[in-house]
């Protein structure tokens, strides 16, 4: 994403919690690093002390989960929900009052999932998150629209060459498609110039399944069945 924004001209503040990746991708697009810890209430703060000075924000953090029911604990739960669901709220919100207080047009482009339309085994927390940025996304946007600020919900699906697919070397079924980085990256930029409602980056059987899903849970449940996808989702907690 930020080497496609780069080309495409963005000037950026980059923000992560690895400060070797940060350092490389600031050499190699020009822009600025600001480390940062989501799950840090802190961190998240100063990060949005720095929201006045961009006219984009692209909210793209987030932790997976794979624990057995068993397993889960308070720690867990509040982890994945500050990361994936308070800290892009938070910072949405603040974006959004700041450009509204300055008249200023803005785009907010929030990344979700197909995990945010249709609920898979051994996710819960990862599902209820998703399911929650995608309701508050389609809200915001409603809230905006009369003051030029766009939102848009990026939901990818399985991609390949990054993320934890490729990092659990995990197969999937041969007629499974995937996408790759670079196609999320494309939805950014279309996202930031075309201000869709929801974007989708997925095949477009993969998305009329969660579609489907979304409509009928049952159906949804025995097509996953059928897919096997309770094993991958059980190779991905291994790892």
């Amino acid at each position: 994403m930020a080497r496609e924004l780069s080309r495409a001209g963005a000037k950026l503040i980059l923000t992560a919690r690895r400060g070797e990746i940060l350092d490389s991708l600031v050499e190699e697009t020009g822009g600025e690093a600001v480390r940062a810890d989501l799950s840090d209430r802190a961190d998240l703060d100063r990060l949005c002390e720095r929201l006045g000075e961009v006219d984009v924000l692209v909210a793209n953090a987030g932790i997976g989960d794979g624990s057995d029911i068993m397993d889960t604990n308070a720690a867990e739960i509040d982890e994945m929900l500050d990361v994936n669901l308070r800290a892009p709220i938070l910072m949405a919100t603040r974006f959004a009052q700041g450009h509204i207080e300055a008249g200023r047009a803005a785009q907010i482009v929030m990344i979700g999932s197909l995990s945010g339309v249709v609920a898979t085994p051994n996710s819960r927390l990862y599902n209820a998150t998703k399911f929650g940025l995608r309701g508050y996304s389609h809200a915001l946007r409603l809230d905006l629209e009369e003051h030029n600020i766009g939102v848009t919900y990026l939901a990818p699906g399985f991609i390949r060459g990054a993320g934890m697919f490729a990092d659990t070397a995990t197969e999937m079924p041969p007629f499974v498609r995937t996408k790759s980085p670079e196609d999320v990256a494309a939805g950014v930029v279309r996202a930031i110039q075309k201000n869709p409602a929801e974007l989708f980056v997925s095949p477009a059987e993969l998305r009329a399944s969660a579609t489907l899903g979304g409509i009928s849970p049952r159906v949804s449940a025995l097509l996953q069945q059928w897919m096997g996808t309770k094993k991958m989702s059980e190779r991905w907690d291994e790892s």
